[in-house]
């Protein structure tokens, strides 16, 4: 088994040693332990849904057994990784792959195709992979004007099988197809399911033989490690999924086995958490060091805000501190952003910087590009950090540098499949390691649902103007903005 190849540099945090005795027994006492082994041994971890949170088991390389109601489930993922691998044997000479999905059925694959897209010496086969998610048509269309009717597959990737914003996407891509001369048996051949309600996809249209399952133990944004990440393979082949799988089970490993002071996921949690008790922080930067890294904050933004951004506990009492805002754009882009306020605003706003060792390109140019970007990273950190004072003899704050601005150092040897899956799986433990302090459910999102639920009678009466009836349960701002809204139409 390859060993986690990431290392963490907290020397900037400014935390002492006394300190760091201190909030390892915070987390001691919190559970982080205990909460743990529940974790990897398919405990009901997700109290309220009364669910295992089995990610992890989606990763297992080892095949070691994992039982849910005293039922390896393994087998049952070793079915699904020879699916990927016959899709990905079946689909050769494709062009164009759509995969419909939204949040965590998009996030993830969507971030690893394009984080390995550059990888310098490893196979990037010309297959397309287009990523729709958004119900506004804007997204759609520029795919449609590129993709290749006859030599396109779908994959619509929906847990339930009901989102709204998937299966109208998935309606409008098949009416496409239709209208640009595709048989009706052929649109069923070459539509692809990734369901945990199978039934759902059939009635849909999809065939029974092209609908890959995943379960009710595996959360929407921690899903990417199943069949939901089958884009991964059919751009890059099953092997690179494979050591995707393999960066995951690895750092599995490491946060499973490793001592408290030695253990990554929870130091970066117990940063988070300090900070948050020390400074009463509510945000925190993640800038990557590496353009292709553009859209991990996207998938960080849902994994640490969904997981933990609630108040009530786990014993049902309110809570003052939970999930800080996730936000951050790629250096050096940062840097002329938003890195004004890291260095002078009046809050303190910790950073995660994360940068690899290896450049990220073939160009003759590419080690002077990249040492460049590395000494930004390092001064960025070590400016937060020390700050400076002002020149001026009148002390004037305009030129001053606080410092004292909290960061970690996350360093990545190189940016591939396997360290790519290491450095999602920390972020993914961390997450957890912060539900333990908080004292909250990080497997449940009830808070996404009431909006839902709101929609379906606002879209009604959107769509019948001339019933006024329609109106008369909805309060006077979201009546007049109805009525805005279908007085242009």
């Amino acid at each position: 088994m390859k060993l986690n190849q990431i290392s963490i540099d907290t020397e900037y945090q400014g935390i002492s040693d006394t300190t760091w005795q201190a909030l390892f027994e915070k987390a001691i006492s919190s559970g982080v332990l205990t909460k743990r082994h529940e974790l990897f041994s398919g405990n009901e971890i997700n109290v309220s849904e009364k669910r295992p949170a089995l990610h992890t088991a989606l990763r297992n390389i080892s095949k070691s057994p994992v039982l849910v109601n005293g039922i390896n489930i393994m087998p049952q993922i070793e079915a699904i990784w020879h699916s990927i691998e016959r899709i990905d044997n079946q689909l050769r000479g494709v062009t164009d792959i759509i995969h419909i999905g939204i949040g965590g059925s998009d996030f993830g694959p969507k971030l690893v195709c394009d984080a390995l897209l550059q990888k310098p010496h490893k196979e990037n086969r010309n297959i397309r992979i287009h990523f729709l998610s958004n119900l506004d048509s804007a997204q759609l269309e520029p795919i449609l004007k590129t993709v290749e009717a006859k030599s396109t597959r779908i994959i619509i990737v929906s847990k339930a099988f009901t989102t709204l914003e998937t299966i109208q996407n998935a309606t409008t891509v098949l009416d496409w197809l239709s209208n640009q001369g595709v048989l009706a048996q052929e649109i069923k051949n070459n539509i692809f399911a990734v369901t945990a309600n199978p039934q759902q996809a059939i009635t849909f249209g999809v065939s029974p033989e092209n609908i890959l399952p995943f379960w009710d133990w595996v959360g929407g944004r921690f899903s990417v490690w199943s069949a939901v990440g089958l884009s991964i393979a059919l751009k890059f082949g099953f092997k690179v999924f494979q050591e995707f799988l393999a960066g995951a089970y690895a750092m599995d490993h490491h946060f499973k086995t490793a001592e408290p002071i030695n253990n990554q996921p929870l130091k970066l949690a117990l940063t988070t958490y300090h900070n948050q008790i020390r400074f009463g922080s509510k945000s925190q930067a993640i800038i990557p060091y590496a353009h292709r890294l553009q859209l991990f904050t996207e998938w960080l933004q849902q994994l640490e805000m969904e997981s933990n951004g609630k108040t009530a506990t786990l014993d049902n009492h309110s809570t003052t501190i939970s999930a800080p805002v996730i936000f951050g754009t790629p250096g050096t882009n940062a840097q002329h952003s938003f890195f004004q306020m890291l260095h002078q605003g009046p809050e303190i706003i910790p950073v995660d910087f994360i940068a690899i060792r290896e450049p990220m390109s073939d160009l003759p140019q590419a080690k002077i590009h990249h040492r460049m970007l590395i000494a930004n990273c390092l001064a960025q950190s070590q400016a937060l950090a020390l700050g400076k004072p002002s020149n001026s003899s009148d002390n004037n704050l305009n030129e001053k540098y606080p410092g004292m601005r909290p960061s970690n150092l996350i360093w990545l040897p190189r940016l591939d499949a396997f360290n790519l899956g290491s450095l999602m799986a920390l972020y993914e433990h961390r997450t957890f390691c912060l539900g333990v302090l908080y004292g909250l459910n990080s497997f449940d999102q009830p808070g996404v649902e009431l909006g839902k639920v709101l929609a379906k009678p606002i879209d009604e009466a959107l769509s019948n103007p001339s019933k006024l009836s329609l109106l008369n349960s909805f309060d006077d701002i979201t009546k007049k903005r109805i009525e805005w809204f279908n007085s242009k139409t």
